[in-house]
């Protein structure tokens, strides 16, 4: 059985993510947690006030996420029927990535799927600043659903790498698993930049080849590029409907003076983005 955690506030982003993630393991047996985390408006406008009055608002905020939580599950069950599948609720006042360590570690959650808040006049501004801490933050992977991106099943999927995979990373068997469930394509992806492999790139692109040996796969390389224009590149020319990427650890530094390639790719792309998080991480 799959434990996944589906957070929402409620908006159509986020039902919009739940959908697709009911839509997504239909033939599985599922534990689907959704959540909602909530801080009374006295708290973040940071009012002074009674303890009785505090206590009664807070209790006002617990009982209304309660109630659009159940709401949100009787929805879901009209909309999705589906013996496999089965919800609890959660309402908790706390901040929405705490709530979700807390969760994972003690749930054994498998996988966070969670909605974008959608692009705005900028297009950096495409995950959320939520989304972009779940990614940061959590030990499990995350699967980022594009604000109104209708459900298609994943049969193009892009896995843009360096080769530079650890072999003995669990959740690699996630990617396989949706691979096998949805009779998936998987589009493996070098940006090449003159210099060659090395031996140990080149022992994970074996392994590669032989982990999914099982599944429809393809190499290829992409020249005279960075990872960005690569993935955008072969956008344009595929039809892709599902991305993964594995994102490794990287040193204080390099998080000053460059911009991750992780997070240039999730605010540039327009499919779901699946991002499993490097043994270090973990």
């Amino acid at each position: 059985m799959k434990r996944i955690l589906l957070p929402t506030d409620f908006s159509e982003n986020a039902y919009n993510a739940i959908a697709y993630a009911l839509q997504l393991y239909k033939n599985e047996i599922c534990e689907f947690y959704l959540l909602h985390t909530y801080t009374p408006a006295f708290v973040s406008a940071g009012s002074m006030i009674d303890s009785y009055s505090a206590l009664t608002l807070q209790k006002v905020a617990q009982e209304n996420a309660e109630n659009r939580l159940n709401a949100l599950k009787e929805k879901l069950d009209d909309n999705f029927k589906n013996s496999k599948h089965n919800f609890t609720t959660v309402a908790s006042f706390n901040m929405l990535i705490s709530e979700m360590k807390r969760i994972t570690e003690e749930n054994a959650i498998d996988l966070l799927i969670m909605g974008t808040q959608g692009a705005t006049g900028a297009k950096e501004i495409f995950l959320g600043t939520h989304t972009m801490y779940a990614i940061k933050n959590m030990k499990i992977p995350v699967l980022a659903v594009p604000a109104n991106f209708s459900y298609e099943e994943p049969k193009e999927i892009l896995f843009p790498t360096d080769f530079k995979v650890q072999k003995d990373n669990r959740y690699l068997d996630l990617i396989k698993e949706i691979c096998e469930t949805h009779i998936s394509r998987l589009h493996i992806l070098n940006a090449y930049y003159g210099t060659p492999l090395s031996d140990e790139q080149k022992g994970t692109k074996e392994f590669l080849d032989i982990f999914f040996g099982a599944n429809a796969h393809l190499f290829h390389i992409a020249e005279g590029t960075d990872v960005l224009g690569a993935v955008e590149k072969f956008q344009i020319k595929n039809k892709i409907n599902f991305m993964v990427m594995v994102h490794n650890k990287h040193s204080f530094l390099e998080n000053i003076l460059f911009k991750p390639v992780i997070n240039q790719v999730v605010y540039h792309t327009n499919v779901p983005f699946l991002v499993i998080p490097s043994i270090e991480r973990q």
